[in-house]
């Protein structure tokens, strides 16, 4: 198989992954939370964004070096991995696999930077990149000060952490997605699935909030 053959059909399991993990992803946003179908859609957008990831991945070493994707690629991976495995931890705080979660996705951030720098982007581009870039590294100083949270803490945040990544993973393809789509009105037309995506996540803290008051968890004693 030729190198540009191969290349396409990167591209074909990359778009095909990514439209049927954001129409499964809008739909589970608008379905009830907590139920067994709840879950098993769950699983199954963990692995249609995990091909998702793993095609950009592909794409960006082998074939074409994006900025905004290659960004993209690092930010998604590590929303989805930390937010699904914070389902198995949950009261018990952050382990080993989520230190090796978070190591990996920093490396690999710091080892954009000077690709990123030296790529030649425009003011527009850049403001794009560098943000997300910025809320990445604003996601792993959280999850760095979570190691020395009081315990009762983690019982407390846990379905807001899960919440916010897997969310926050689910408009970043869309993000992406209208990236590629949408050519006019950047960088505002890849700005507004974030605006959207961080309602959509006010929305569900507020809902989570009446279910589970959060504030009882943090004033109780050790």
């Amino acid at each position: 198989m030729t190198v540009p053959m191969m290349h396409l059909l990167n591209i074909a399991m990359h778009i095909g992954a990514g439209i049927a993990a954001m129409g499964l992803g809008l739909i589970m946003l608008a379905s009830a939370k907590g139920t067994l179908t709840h879950r098993a859609r769950g699983r199954l957008f963990v692995a249609l964004t995990s091909a998702v990831c793993i095609t950009g991945a592909i794409g960006t070493v082998f074939f074409r070096f994006i900025p905004l994707f290659a960004v993209l690629t690092v930010l998604v991976s590590y929303q989805l991995a930390s937010g699904w495995h914070i389902i198995f931890t949950k009261e018990s705080g952050p382990n080993r696999v989520d230190a090796l979660l978070a190591i990996c996705a920093g490396g690999w951030a710091l080892y954009l930077i000077p690709l990123l720098v030296s790529s030649g982007m425009n003011a527009s581009a850049a403001s794009v990149i560098y943000s997300t870039l910025g809320a990445l590294f604003v996601l792993l100083a959280y999850d760095l000060a979570r190691w020395w949270f009081p315990k009762r803490w983690h019982a407390a945040l846990w379905r807001y952490e899960h919440i916010y990544k897997l969310v926050s993973a689910l408009f970043g393809m869309l993000s992406a997605a209208t990236g590629n789509l949408i050519r006019v009105g950047q960088p505002w037309s890849q700005l507004l699935p974030s605006v959207l995506g961080a309602l959509a996540i006010l929305w569900l803290f507020q809902r989570n909030w009446r279910a589970t008051p959060v504030g009882r968890s943090f004033s109780s004693p050790e």
